[in-house]
């Protein structure tokens, strides 16, 4: 027997599309902030990753961002010279900031709300006085400042980065020796320790004395960020495509989680909790991880073995009555997801082969079952055990979607060589099989999985057909899927074409409702109960929205 094991690799996330490149990324007491290139700053709760508000005022793209200690002010710099600072219960601008000849490219407010530090292209730092707007003084260096921070030691100093070296400065703009080397840089919770960036290296030092405390190395020429965690006990960073995230608490540091699944470079990251990351990327997405450190992926130590995504979802399954959502992926990690959170909240491994091309999972009586289709045999798994309970022989060719589990989880469906059969999920038994009169590629429905009714569907989604095997001592009856199927369904796209679209439409209305974006986004990998509609992507990716609110919009 295989036990079922734990699965790490950080794939557990949500994502937020954001429809903009991000810039910028701040985080206070569950909302997020986020610059785009647009001009507009982005408010989302950080839980959900909902829009809570949009701030709307700069004129070009906004670099940075940076939230007061009692979150109810912002500060942002520009690419249009400026700097602004913002109420976020109003959504207003309290004043704006000029002075800079050249985009700012970071901001930061001191801890007493005194003052605002700003570094910019125009190879300055200006210090300025929150209440009176004015600037009091003027730091000159030789190149552009990437970032300026007030110093959490003494808050009459100042920190910045330029020509890769990080600078000290006092109040009145006089260097304070020494300077060393470094693209980025936080400091712990406590002020105790601080994290450098500086090309493939990642080093945790003490801040009073500068001794190591820990040193790590990433696969990329170059680290773009780097944060602690509230605690302290996690320190994250970010190079190209790639989080990592690694636990400095233990006697031997070391990683704990390398977060794969952004498709272009990593803007910023942030920690929302001892135990979440946020990280916003250029490929116009936030993304939610979730840090488990006592889960960890035994080739993450190998960094050439990094995948730039997770595995492709396989199947996906809607159980809004215990409040969750099952995702299988292709590398036969199962997960289930709150679905009123959008994060995961179990992982598991069962064995998968190569010849392993379809499978579906579904919580039935508490467990988690897995079925799988393997050349010409179906496996079925208690996932949480790693227990085979059954091997079905299925000989035949199985197409597209050939494997999924009923609705009210009592029969597995498989479609094979023209037939759909039923199988007992109990006695493990055929207890029924039908013809199928639909030519060319056939599909098993899985967009709304409906007690002991199986709907089959062409690619193109021209020609349905639907039969019910949950009527007793009965053969399976036949049903019309135009009357009986939800109003809602798929149109555009076919199934194996990635640049091709799926747009999810209102059959009563005839409106188009929602597009489901996303490489390989198709209808065997999503489900709708009514309210919920789940998706999983090519990508890995696993989609959760209340979709009773999508309908309710007037599109």
């Amino acid at each position: 027997m295989v036990k079922g094991t734990k699965a790490g690799w950080g794939t557990c996330s949500r994502t937020a599309l954001l429809g903009n490149r991000p810039l910028a990324l701040s985080y206070w007491n569950n909302i997020i902030a986020v610059g785009s290139k647009g001009g507009d700053i982005i408010i989302l709760g950080a839980v959900t990753g909902s829009h809570i508000v949009v701030l709307s005022g700069h004129t070009s793209q906004v670099n940075c961002l940076s939230f007061s200690s009692d979150g109810e002010s912002l500060v942002s710099g520009s690419h249009d010279n400026t700097v602004k600072l913002w109420d976020i219960q109003t959504g207003g601008v309290v004043k704006t900031f000029h002075g800079h000849t050249s985009q700012v490219q970071s901001v930061s407010i001191s801890a007493d709300y005194t003052r605002i530090s700003s570094g910019s292209n125009d190879k300055t730092i200006h210090l300025w006085d929150i209440w009176t707007g004015e600037c009091h003084c003027i730091i000159n260096q030789d190149n552009p400042v990437y970032y300026v921070g007030f110093s959490p030691m003494n808050t009459q100093h100042i920190v910045s980065i330029s020509s890769d070296k990080v600078w000290q400065w006092d109040a009145k703009g006089h260097q304070i020796l020494p300077t060393y080397d470094g693209t980025h840089i936080a400091f712990s919770p406590d002020h105790t320790q601080f994290v450098l960036c500086n090309g493939n290296v990642v080093t945790i030092q003490k801040s009073d004395s500068r001794t190591i405390v820990a040193e790590f190395h990433v696969a990329s020429d170059k680290t773009e960020y780097c944060c602690f965690s509230p605690d302290g006990k996690f320190v994250g960073a970010a190079a190209d495509k790639i989080a990592y995230v690694w636990d400095i608490t233990t006697p031997d540091p070391h990683l704990v989680e390398t977060f794969a699944g952004h498709t272009d470079v990593i803007a910023s990251l942030v920690f929302s909790s001892p135990s979440s990351l946020i990280s916003i990327s250029f490929d116009e997405s936030v993304k939610f991880w979730q840090i488990n450190d006592l889960l960890t992926d035994p080739a993450a130590a190998d960094l050439g073995s990094i995948p730039l995504t997770s595995p492709p979802i396989m199947s996906v399954s809607l159980q809004a009555g215990a409040g969750i959502a099952i995702s299988s992926d292709e590398d036969g990690v199962v997960k289930t997801w709150d679905i009123s959170t959008g994060l995961c909240k179990e992982s598991f491994q069962i064995p998968v082969t190569e010849d392993t091309d379809f499978s579906d999972t579904k919580l039935i009586d508490g467990r988690l079952v897995s079925a799988q289709h393997e050349y010409e045999e179906i496996h079925i798994w208690d996932v949480g055990k790693g227990e085979l309970l059954q091997t079905l022989d299925v000989s035949g060719s199985l197409w597209c979607g050939g494997v999924r589990i009923s609705g009210d989880g009592s029969k597995l469906f498989s479609l094979l060589s023209g037939n759909i059969q039923a199988w007992s999920m109990w006695s493990w038994e055929c207890v029924g099989e039908v013809e199928v009169g639909l030519e060319g590629t056939l599909c098993i429905d899985s967009f709304c999985m409906d007690g002991s009714r199986v709907q089959i569907y062409s690619e193109d989604s021209s020609a349905k057909e639907g039969w019910d095997f949950g009527i007793l001592d009965s053969s399976p009856v036949p049903f019309d899927p135009s009357i009986e199927r939800p109003h809602l369904d798929f149109i555009h796209g076919t199934l194996h074409e990635a640049d091709s679209p799926f747009w999810i439409k209102d059959t009563v209305t005839g409106k188009n409702v929602f597009q489901l974006s996303g490489e390989y986004a198709n209808p065997i990998t999503v489900q709708w109960d009514g309210q919920y509609l789940i998706a999983g992507y090519y990508s890995g990716e696993v989609l959760i929205l209340d979709f009773h609110h999508v309908l309710s919009r007037e599109i």
